[in-house]
């Protein structure tokens, strides 16, 4: 089951609460006394189960034998819409959240804290710009009843979808007839008032952590000292025709660790890997990102080095972002577009990924376009696509995250500046001696 609610609706509640949800799935429902007793029925049918939440979507997700199937949808739609949130669960909740908020803040790997800025900066206080995360001053205030007043807003039929994969499609409606179709959720089914129907505004701007990260090292081999930047601009919403030319810049772009050990297919012809990584090697990573929305995307570089070089590697990334409205080669456009079919096909291969696939793209538009169409959308990718979707990115204004020891972080009209020269390099900076 797939519910249209994520951390981008709780402009009008309290931060923290798709956090609650995904953490309390799956617990006490009106059918079932406690998880142990969840997991028993599943296990009866070799059933596994899990609960995502991220910014957009909540995602119940079960994979069973197919035999299964009246049990597991009458399973979901009780933990979908029938769920005790006992005050005991709801502890236990808090804990487990205000453990996993200091584990994010003491890892190495500080990727799941920079999507995080980055978004804040892009889309300052509004929508996908929200934390994914409960915020720690939240954690003692989200208690069943601001759970309900959510649930009763979003929890709705016309933003559900069930899916599934290796099931009979007639077999599946039949289930959902039974089990979905007119069940009273447990908050009751009051007038919905408080959606959040808002559409992402795209801000730009920058957000800053100053972190020692002198001392994330695990085990003996230390991890040096690392300053992270990730610079992003807005591409567009995944419903938009210049999608797939994103998603084709974004293969072509590809990079990566100094450290991943690179075998054909790995990207080592990407842009990131040959114009950055192999000429710098003072530079740990180089990595770009396409994050998209239904009404927006954001287009990142995550770059990482040692703090004196901050200043160097940010005008490096500045250089690649102007480059890519340059001139695109033949060659390196077809081996985008064929490492992306591939990566298409080859994720296609794996049920919970079709099963993702299908249930957002009928949650966003009410359809699916099948693999072959969007290879055929990719294959029709030209290099003057590529050169029109940057030149429309390059027009904003950029998004920053910087995490680290930040002495040497270029100013903020500095790197805006760099990505609107001809060249990205940055201004350059005269010292005045007395």
């Amino acid at each position: 089951v797939l519910i249209n609610s994520g951390s981008r609706h709780e402009a009008k509640y309290l931060s923290g609460i798709s956090h609650f949800l995904e953490k309390l799935a799956f617990s006490s429902t009106a059918q079932f006394g406690s998880k142990d007793e969840i997991l028993l029925t599943l296990e009866k049918h070799g059933g596994i189960c899990d609960c995502q939440a991220s910014r957009d979507t909540i995602m119940y997700a079960v994979s069973a034998d197919a035999k299964g199937l009246d049990t597991v949808v009458n399973l979901l739609a009780d933990v979908a819409l029938q769920p005790r949130l006992s005050d005991e669960e709801i502890e236990m909740t808090r804990t487990a959240i205000q453990f996993e908020l200091e584990d994010l803040n003491m890892r190495p790997d500080p990727e799941p804290l920079l999507t995080e800025m980055i978004h804040a900066a892009a889309y300052r206080d509004n929508t996908v710009g929200l934390n994914r995360f409960c915020p720690v001053e939240n954690t003692d205030k989200i208690d069943r009843e601001v759970l309900h007043s959510y649930l009763r807003n979003y929890y709705t039929p016309d933003r559900m979808v069930l899916a599934g994969v290796g099931v009979e499609h007639e077999q599946l409606v039949e289930c959902a007839r039974k089990h979905l179709l007119g069940a009273e959720p447990v908050w009751g089914s009051g007038q919905t008032k408080d959606v959040d129907r808002s559409v992402a505004q795209y801000t730009g701007g920058i957000v800053k952590v100053e972190k020692d990260m002198s001392d994330v090292s695990l085990g003996p081999t230390p991890i040096p000292e690392l300053t992270h930047i990730m610079i992003g601009l807005e591409s567009c919403s995944f419903l938009e025709e210049d999608f797939i030319p994103f998603a084709v810049l974004n293969m072509m772009m590809g990079g990566g660790g100094s450290f991943s050990a690179g075998g054909p297919g790995k990207g080592m012809f990407t842009r990131l890997y040959l114009n950055v990584l192999n000429r710098h090697h003072w530079m740990y990573n180089a990595t770009s990102y396409h994050h998209s929305y239904e009404d927006t995307g954001l287009l990142c570089i995550h770059a990482s080095a040692d703090p004196k070089q901050v200043r160097e590697m940010v005008e490096i990334i500045t250089r690649e972002f102007i480059l890519m409205a340059g001139a695109v080669g033949e060659v390196e456009l077809e081996r985008a577009k064929t490492q992306l079919k591939s990566m298409l096909m080859m994720n296609l291969e794996s049920r919970p990924v079709i099963f993702e696939d299908v249930g957002r793209q009928v949650l966003a538009t009410n359809t699916r376009k099948l693999p072959h169409e969007l290879c055929t959308l990719i294959s029709q990718v030209k290099s003057t696509d590529i050169k029109r979707v940057v030149t429309k990115m390059l027009h904003k204004k950029p998004a920053v995250a910087a995490l680290g020891d930040l002495t040497d972080l270029p100013t903020y009209e500095h790197i805006q500046a760099a990505l609107s020269s001809k060249d990205g390099r940055l201004p350059r900076m005269y010292r005045l001696f007395r």
